[in-house]
């Protein structure tokens, strides 16, 4: 199975712990936010990632290269110019998902203990072209779903803005997770521009193609975004180490 982690971003809300490195190789209990990442699609089957790159992008090299790829296939999508944001990274992509076959899509500096087999299955059996996770969790941006968990808008209730693209009944507000499984059909849909984000492309296709949130409101989440979330990146850690067991060498991991 393939997957790709988005690690372009520049960090700039961990400063100063990104003044020298990319936010993706920031440590948590000793531990690059990558490499957790890393780890956990390994443990739920991956064998092929591809990581886009901008800040450091050397670093996040020499780092793979000294873990021996993890013992998988690891390739570089390099940014040049500026972060193409999420979309826009996926979209210049698309040349490694040439399987037919869904694949992870996750973020660097979040961390959860999200069963993706379980994301993976309920993307399989709707039959949709993207699946993402959703939690009920305090924020102040909202993905808007109808009773059936399909994409229906997009919601900041800090600056009222709201983006609808299909109509429903009644409407539930979910915060989003970072996590998703994606049918490669969807570069079928890939917006003109080269710089834009997940959220945008999915409400761009969500009334013609469906596109679903998926529930894991029990699951530990953690956005490691700011230097005062390290100390609960560490229990979420802490938790993801057991699950997906130490590692034993240099480069060889015990896979539960």
């Amino acid at each position: 199975m393939k997957a790709m982690i988005f690690a372009a971003g520049l960090g700039t809300r961990l400063r100063p712990l990104t003044n020298d490195r990319p936010k993706a190789l920031v440590e948590v209990g000793g531990i690059s936010l990558l490499e957790i990442n890393i780890r956990r699609m390994i443990h739920f089957g991956v064998r092929e990632i591809i990581i886009n790159t901008h800040h450091f992008a050397e670093k996040i090299e020499e780092f793979i290269q000294s873990k021996n790829n993890f013992g998988i296939r690891i390739e570089l999508s390099h940014e040049v110019q500026k972060p193409l944001e999420t979309g826009g990274g996926l979209k210049k992509a698309a040349w490694f998902f040439d399987d037919g076959k869904p694949f992870f899509v996750c973020n660097a500096d979040i961390l959860s203990n999200i069963d993706l087999a379980k994301l993976h299955a309920a993307h399989v059996a709707s039959g949709v072209l993207a699946t993402y996770a959703v939690q009920q969790r305090d924020t102040s941006r909202y993905m808007l779903h109808d009773s059936g968990m399909r994409l229906c808008g997009w919601m900041n209730t800090k600056t009222k803005a709201v983006k609808i693209s299909r109509l429903a009944a009644e409407m539930s507000m979910c915060s989003f997770s970072c996590f998703h499984v994606i049918d490669p059909a969807i570069f079928e849909t890939v917006p003109d521009t080269d710089y834009f984000s997940m959220i945008d492309w999915y409400l761009q296709i969500a009334n013609s193609h469906p596109v679903m949130g998926y529930r894991h409101d029990n699951d530990l989440w953690c956005d490691v975004g700011k230097p005062e979330t390290l100390a609960e990146a560490g229990e979420v850690v802490t938790v993801l180490l057991d699950e997906i067991g130490r590692q034993d060498s240099e480069n060889s991991f015990i896979l539960s």
